[in-house]
């Protein structure tokens, strides 16, 4: 009997999504090892120092992870969750007390060789924590205290996050949890009060960013000067003030040059693809130095992608990422119970809300973040916790079906 069970659900295996997968993962080493070889002195490196092979190596503890976590019913894993949750709630407090700093943010702790980034697993934890506590019955989501304990639930992790600081991956948890209570069937009339006053509270700030200026007195919310500066270089604002003198004036100029150098270049590698691209290691942009190399790799990965392959390459992504997302809906679909579908359901807001920011930040469409592209940008905590996500969803499918 144990070996008919075990039988049904390899046969029940998501191919589709494997496949996908496994193709961003081709594509990924690939263009990691392009990316980074353009660097004279990565060459020189010992094999096991190469970014690629790193990058393989984390793929491979990955689907290791994914595998483990197809071995058990995706309910038991929610009985845990609440333990998850709490470990990177003290993940989290642990990084603002002992984390690397790198770049004015402390978002890693040291691990020997490795950095962990907390905030990457409180992704996962979060969403195995959200879908448990929301797979209870429907009657109990009308009540509002349900509705606010989501929301503090939504709150901490995203507060933590945001004194790293990481104002980008903090703001994924808001369109992942708010999705979940959704299709969980939290009344929407509470949502929709909820999101209304979030959309009054980004004009607020988008307003005092834009019009008010940055010495007055009358700022209501008090953001850091690099979240200013992001803001008013992505909508094209003069950093300078109103009353800047020239020297202040020709700094402000050279700040702002800086601030959006990166995205310039990544549109300008984008666009130089052309429709089929340069061919795989003739990028010029990167190798060339004007896409900087500490960047090409990791957040900008999709514009080397773009411009050694084109429109046809950038495509053949999107479309692999489409596979990846709509194999989700259609596993949240067929889940055995709600608490299948809704974790699901966040799995795929968590995904897709990541491929939309790093592919828009990439083409100028959002603002620069520090966050990553599932499975193909360098990294990790970003590689284990995509493949892990991706576990997720193959476990959903599985278990669709009692045995």
């Amino acid at each position: 009997m144990y070996e008919t069970n075990l039988n049904e659900r390899k046969s029940f295996f998501d191919y589709p999504l494997l496949l996908a997968v496994l193709g961003l993962i081709g594509i990924g080493i690939a263009f990691i090892y392009s990316a980074s070889f353009a660097n004279e002195s990565v060459r020189e490196l010992p094999l096991f120092k190469q970014l690629y092979v790193k990058q393989m190596v984390w793929y491979s503890i990955g689907f290791g992870m994914a595998v483990v976590l197809c071995i058990f019913d995706y309910r038991t894993l929610a009985r845990w969750s609440l333990v998850g949750y709490w470990i990177s709630i003290l993940l989290l407090i642990a990084v603002m007390l002992f984390g690397t700093e790198r770049f004015g943010a402390k978002r890693w702790i040291l691990m020997g060789p490795f950095q962990l980034q907390p905030s990457e697993f409180a992704k996962i934890a979060f969403i195995l924590m959200m879908a448990n506590f929301l797979s209870r019955p429907k009657e109990e989501l009308r009540r509002g205290k349900i509705f606010f304990t989501a929301l503090g639930m939504i709150a901490l992790p995203f507060v933590l996050i945001l004194k790293e600081p990481d104002l980008g991956s903090a703001l994924v948890f808001f369109p992942v949890g708010l999705l979940m209570m959704f299709v969980a069937g939290v009344p929407l009339s509470y949502l929709f009060k909820f999101v209304g006053g979030g959309g009054v509270l980004v004009a607020l700030i988008l307003v005092e960013v834009l019009f008010v200026p940055i010495d007055s007195k009358f700022q209501l919310i008090r953001l850091e000067n690099y979240q200013r500066h992001r803001l008013l270089t992505y909508f094209g604002k003069d950093l300078a003030p109103p009353n800047a003198t020239p020297a202040e004036r020709k700094q402000a100029q050279i700040l702002q040059k800086n601030k959006s150098y990166n995205v310039d270049q990544a549109l300008i590698s984008v666009g130089s693809g052309g429709l089929t691209g340069k061919g795989w290691r003739e990028g010029t942009q990167y190798s060339l130095g004007f896409l900087p190399r500490a960047v090409a790799h990791n957040d900008f990965i999709f514009s080397v992608i773009a411009e050694e392959k084109g429109f046809v390459g950038s495509v053949m992504v999107l479309t692999l990422y489409t596979i990846v997302l709509f194999s989700g809906i259609k596993i949240a679909s067929q889940a055995r119970d709600r608490l299948g579908k809704i974790l699901a359901v966040g799995v795929v807001a968590l995904l897709f809300s990541h491929i939309f920011i790093n592919i828009g930040m990439n083409i100028r469409l959002m603002p620069v973040t520090g966050i990553p592209l599932p499975l193909l940008s360098y990294g990790g905590s970003s590689v284990l916790c995509s493949l892990i996500a991706i576990g997720i969803l193959q476990n959903v499918h599985m278990y669709r079906r009692a045995y």
